[in-house]
C-alpha cells in the first residue's frame, strides 16, 4: 500500500512538472482517497518547511469533468472561513485541470476511529463526545452566523489536527440559500455518496427543498448519523431514515451514552420543524449537568482557552484537574492542545511556575525527540532569565527531569550565567538548590567553567552561614572530584575537604571524610601519606563519635591503599651504599606494637647495629692498619682508635675535667680532636660527679667481667696489668716499664691515683667515652728505648674516657716519647669534673674538694686501702703464674 501511495505522489509530482505549474509545497506520502474525487497528501511548504496537507482534486479525464464545480466551491468556501473548529485553509493552486487545496496538517477521522477501538470505553466516550462538541460547535457557526448548509456532515468531512481536535472539512457543497450559484440545491444529488446524509424531506422532495427551510435542519439530521456512525461504526444505519420513519429503539442504543441518547433521537426526527439543531444540541450538552460540560476534554479545552482571563480560583482547578487527569489524555491531545497553552501560559506569567512546569515536563514526555527541544526545552531556558524566585526554584527543583536533553552549548552559554546568581541570593533556599543543581549540569559545563568559575562560586558556599549548604557543597566538590582537571585535584581537593574537617556542624565533618575516601583515585598514593592523612588524622579523636568512626574507616582505607602499594616498592633505594656495606643491613629483627616495645627496640637496635658493622670492618684486619692512613669523619667524631677500645660496649658518659692518667703507653697516638656521640656534654659540678664516679667505678669492673667472659678481649688476653713486673710492691706496679705492658680495655675500676705529674694529660668528656690508643698493634717489634726515668716508670692503667680537644698529642715516630706525669693530689685535683684547662708543660692541680654529702675522706681512704690492697693480691698471683711458666 505505501509503494503504491508513493507512486501516487512520484505521478503527481510528474505531471506538475510537465504541466509547468510551481508548487509551493513539496508532496509527500499519500494518505487517503476519498469518494473517488479528491485524494489527501502530506507535504511540506517550501518556504518555511511547515508540515501542511493537500487536498488534490484531479479532473483531467472525461469521467471526473463533473466534480470540478464541487472543487472549486470547496476552494472558494473554505478560503473564506475561518473558524478555529474548520479546516484551516493555508494556499492554493489551481489549474484547468487540478486544484491543490492546502490547509493544515490533517488526518482523516476514518484512519484515526480504529485505534480507539481498543481504548478504554470511558476514555473512548470522552474523546468521542468532546469531537462531537467541536463538531457541533463549528456547524453553530455555520447555520447561525454563516446562515449557510454545510450539506455534507459524515465521517469523511471530518479531520483531526495535530492535537487530535476535530476540524470540520468537506466544503464542496456548502451553500447559502441566498446565493443564487449554490451548488447544494442544484447539484447536491451529483456528489458522491450524498444519499447516505440526505435528511427524509430530501429523500423525498430532492435537494431543492433545503432552500425553503432551515439551513440548519438538514445539517442536524446529518449530525444524529454522524454520533450513531461513530459511537456504533459496525452498526446499520437507523431505520429512521427510510419510510415510515420509526425512532430509535432503545435496543438500537449500542454504545451511545445513555445521556446522550434521548438527544440523539431528537436529531433524527423526521420532521425538519421539531427537529433539534445543532445549536440546541450544543446549548443542551452544555447546560450545567449536561453530556458536554461533564466531559474531562471539553472543560480541559475550555479552560485553556480562558486561562488568560480566568481568576486565581478557575486556574488553580484547572490545572488541579490537569493533573488528577493528565495519564488519560490522548498523547496527542496532551502533546499539542495541553501543553502549548501551559508554556505559554508559564511564558507570559499565566500562573505559578512551581504548579505549571511540572505539568509542562509531564506532558511533554509524549513528544517526539526531534521536536523536544523545540516545543519543551525552548521556553524552559528563556525561564531561567526569569527573576521570580518561585520559578527559579521549580526549574532547579524538576531539573533531573529535562537536564539529559539539554545541550552543552545551551548550558554553558544560556543557563548557567543566569543560574550562577542563585549562589549568592539572599534566600538560602534557592542556594541551597542552586549547589544541588550543578551535580547535573557538571557534564555540560566547559572545562573553563568547571575549574574556574565554578570553583570560586563553591569556595565561597564552603563558608556560607547556613551549616546544610556548607555540608552540601563538600559532598558536591567530592562528586565533582574525578571530573576536575589534573592540577585542579591537586590545588583544590585536600584544601577544601580540610576546611570541612574543621567545620563545626558534625555532618559537614563527616561529609569531608566521605568525600576524602570516595575522592582516593584522585590523589597520588605518596600524597595519601604527605597531604590526605595528615589533613585528617585530628578527626580520629573528635568530640562526636559519629565523626570519630568514619575516620577510623577512612583511614582504614588509605591505610589499606599505602600497604598495597609498598607491598611492590623495593627494600631499599640507596642502592650503591647498601652494596659497600661490609656488614648486614641495620633493620630491626621485628617490628613492635607497643610503645615499650618500640622503645626498646630503637634503643637495643640503633646501639647494637653500630657495634656489629664497627666490629666486622676492625676484626677484618690488624690494628696497626690504620697507622697513618687519614680517616674521613667528622671533627666532632672520635678517632677510629677510641672506638676500637670498646667495641660492641655501651660506654657510659663522662665529664669534662681534665683527670691526670697514672699510665701512658709510649708510642700512643695524639688524643682525639672532637666530642662525637655526645649523650651529655653539660658540664657537672664536681660536689655531683664525685659520687657519680664511684658508682661507676663499681659498675665498670662488673662491666668489664662481663665483657671479658662474652665476648672476649680482642687483644686476646684476659689480664689487665703488666705481668712482667717484678716488685711486689704498689710503687714497682706503677712503675712498670711501658713497653712490656699489653694493652687492654680498661675499666673506671683500673684508676689509680698517683703524685706525679702529666704533661700532656688524658681528658675525660662526655662527648667521648671511648679509650684511644697507640698505633702499635700488639706483639710489634718495636725499636730500643732508652731506660725511662722514675717518673716515667710510674704507669697506671687507665680508660682514656674522652680527650680533650687541646690535649698535646704524641707523635707515633717518635723514639723517645715523653711520659705524662700524674699529680700528687689525687682524687682532689684543682677545678673539679667541670672545669677545663690547657695543660702545659709543667702543669699544676689545685686539690678537688669533694663534697663530703658524697663520699667522706675517711671513706675515701677504706676504698683506696681496699683497691690497693686488691691490686697487691693480683700481681702476687700473677708472678707466681709467671714463674711456673718460665720453670715449663
Amino acid at each position: 500500500m505505501d509503494y503504491l501511495r508513493t507512486l501516487g505522489s512520484a505521478a503527481v509530482s510528474t505531471l506538475v512538472q510537465k504541466s509547468g505549474m510551481n508548487l509551493p509545497f513539496s508532496l509527500g506520502q499519500k494518505v487517503t482517497q476519498t469518494d473517488g474525487y479528491y485524494s489527501l497528501y502530506d507535504a511540506t511548504k517550501r518556504d518555511d518547511g511547515s508540515p501542511v496537507s493537500v487536498f488534490e482534486y484531479d479532473f483531467s479525464t472525461p469521467l471526473k469533468k463533473s466534480i470540478k464545480p464541487f472543487a472549486q466551491n470547496a476552494l472558494r468556501k473554505l478560503r473564506a472561513t475561518r473558524h478555529p473548529d474548520v479546516l484551516k485553509f493555508v494556499d492554493a493552486v489551481e489549474s484547468e485541470t487540478t486544484i491543490f487545496i492546502v490547509t493544515e496538517r490533517v488526518r482523516p477521522l476514518s484512519a484515526v476511529l480504529p485505534q480507539y477501538s481498543t481504548r478504554n470505553a470511558q476514555e473512548r466516550e470522552d474523546w468521542l463526545l468532546w469531537g462531537l462538541h467541536r463538531i457541533s460547535v463549528a456547524l453553530t457557526f455555520l447555520n447561525d452566523q454563516c446562515v449557510s448548509s454545510h450539506g455534507k456532515i459524515c465521517i469523511s468531512s471530518i479531520f483531526l489536527s495535530p492535537s487530535g481536535e476535530w476540524k470540520l472539512g468537506g466544503f464542496e457543497v456548502f451553500s447559502n440559500p441566498k446565493d443564487d450559484s449554490s451548488l447544494l440545491y442544484t447539484m447536491g444529488s451529483l456528489l458522491p455518496g450524498s444519499s447516505m446524509w440526505a435528511s427524509p424531506e430530501v429523500k423525498k422532495s430532492g435537494w431543492s427543498i433545503l432552500k425553503e427551510s432551515d439551513p440548519a435542519a438538514a445539517d442536524a439530521y446529518a449530525l444524529g448519523l454522524l454520533l450513531h456512525g461513530v459511537f456504533n461504526p459496525s452498526h446499520p444505519t437507523p431505520p429512521t431514515a427510510e419510510p415510515p420513519h420509526p425512532p430509535p429503539a432503545p435496543s438500537s442504543r449500542g454504545a451511545i451514552p445513555a445521556s446522550l441518547f434521548p438527544h440523539f433521537k431528537k436529531l433524527l426526527n423526521p420532521n425538519p420543524k421539531g427537529r433539534l439543531t445543532a445549536k440546541g444540541f450544543l446549548e443542551i450538552g452544555m447546560a450545567e449537568t449536561g453530556f458536554f460540560s461533564n466531559n474531562r476534554l471539553v472543560k480541559v479545552c475550555s479552560g485553556l482557552d480562558n486561562f488568560a482571563l480566568g481568576s486565581e480560583s478557575e486556574k488553580n482547578l484547572l490545572l488541579r484537574n490537569l493533573k488528577e487527569s493528565a495519564s488519560s489524555f490522548p498523547p496527542e491531545f496532551a502533546s499539542y492542545r495541553v501543553l502549548p497553552s501551559l508554556l505559554s501560559a508559564l511564558e507570559f506569567g499565566g500562573a505559578s511556575a512551581a504548579t505549571i512546569l511540572p505539568l509542562v515536563l509531564h506532558f511533554g514526555t509524549n513528544v517526539a525527540p526531534e521536536e523536544y527541544s523545540k516545543v519543551i526545552l525552548a521556553p524552559i531556558i528563556k525561564l531561567f532569565a526569569s527573576p521570580d524566585r518561585g520559578t527559579r526554584m521549580a526549574l532547579l527543583e524538576h531539573l533531573p527531569e529535562y537536564v539529559d536533553k539539554l545541550d552543552k552549548k545551551a548550558v554553558s552559554e544560556k543557563i548557567f550565567p543566569h543560574l550562577q546568581l542563585g549562589f549568592s541570593d539572599t534566600v538560602a533556599l534557592i542556594r541551597e538548590a542552586t549547589v544541588k543543581s550543578i551535580i547535573l549540569l557538571a557534564p555540560k559545563l566547559s572545562d573553563r567553567l568547571l575549574n574556574n568559575d565554578l570553583l570560586r562560586l563553591l569556595a565561597k558556599t564552603q563558608m556560607d552561614t547556613e551549616p546544610s549548604i556548607r555540608t552540601n557543597t563538600c559532598i558536591l566538590i567530592g562528586r565533582l572530584g574525578p571530573s576536575f582537571g589534573y592540577n585542579t585535584k591537586r590545588k583544590v581537593l585536600v584544601p577544601a575537604f580540610s576546611r570541612a574537617l574543621k567545620d563545626t556542624f558534625v555532618h559537614a565533618r563527616v561529609a569531608g571524610l566521605m568525600a576524602f575516601m570516595a575522592t582516593i583515585e584522585c590523589y597520588e598514593v605518596t600524597e595519601l601519606a604527605s597531604k590526605v592523612i595528615p589533613n585528617m588524622a585530628f578527626t580520629l579523636v573528635d568530640e562526636e563519635k559519629l565523626v570519630r568512626d568514619q575516620a577510623f574507616k577512612a583511614l582504614e582505607l588509605f591505610v589499606k591503599k599505602l600497604e598495597e602499594y609498598t607491598a611492590l616498592m623495593p627494600e631499599t633505594a640507596i642502592v650503591n651504599e647498601v652494596e659497600n656495606l661490609v656488614g648486614p643491613v641495620p633493620v630491626p629483627a621485628t617490628l613492635v606494637n607497643t610503645a615499650a616495645g618500640a622503645a626498646g627496640s630503637l634503643a637495643g637496635w640503633a646501639i647494637s647495629t653500630l657495634g656489629k658493622k664497627l666490629a666486622t670492618s676492625d676484626m677484618q684486619t690488624p690494628i696497626s692498619s690504620v697507622t697513618g692512613v687519614a680517616i674521613d669523619r667528622p671533627t666532632s667524631a672520635p678517632d677510629a682508635s677510641s672506638l676500637n677500645s670498646h667495641i660492641g660496649e655501651i660506654a657510659k658518659p663522662s665529664f669534662s675535667t681534665p683527670i691526670q692518667s697514672s699510665l701512658t703507653v709510649p708510642g700512643s697516638r695524639g688524643t682525639s680532636k672532637g666530642k662525637g656521640l655526645q649523650l651529655g656534654a653539660n658540664k657537672t659540678p664536681s660536689s655531683v660527679a664525685a659520687g657519680i664516679v664511684a658508682e661507676q667505678m663499681v659498675g665498670e669492673e662488673a662491666a668489664r667481667s662481663v665483657t671479658l667472659e662474652g665476648e672476649g678481649n680482642p687483644w686476646a688476653s684476659d689480664d689487665l696489668i703488666d705481668v712482667h713486673a717484678d716488685d711486689d710492691d704498689w710503687s714497682a706496679f706503677e712503675s712498670a716499664p711501658a713497653n712490656s705492658l699489653p694493652q687492654k680495655v680498661l675499666t673506671m675500676s683500673s684508676i689509680v691515683p698517683t703524685n706525679d705529674t702529666n704533661p700532656s694529660g688524658f681528658w675525660m668528656s662526655a662527648s667521648n667515652t671511648q679509650m684511644s690508643w697507640s698505633s702499635h698493634s700488639i706483639g710489634e717489634a718495636s725499636s730500643p728505648q732508652p731506660p725511662a726515668s722514675p717518673q716515667s716508670r710510674k704507669l697506671s692503667p687507665v680508660i682514656q674516657r674522652a680527650q680533650s680537644p687541646i690535649s698535646r698529642p704524641y707523635s707515633s715516630q717518635s723514639s723517645n716519647p715523653q711520659t705524662p706525669q700524674t699529680e700528687a693530689s689525687g682524687w682532689e685535683m684543682n677545678g673539679g669534673w667541670d672545669t677545663e684547662e690547657t695543660p702545659s708543660s709543667t702543669p699544676s692541680r689545685a686539690p678537688n674538694k669533694l663534697s663530703s654529702a658524697v663520699m667522706t675522706k675517711e671513706e675515701k681512704a677504706l676504698e683506696m686501702t681496699r683497691r690497693k690492697e686488691e691490686r697487691k693480691q693480683r700481681i702476687a698471683m700473677l708472678k707466681d703464674q709467671k714463674k711456673i711458666a718460665a720453670k715449663t
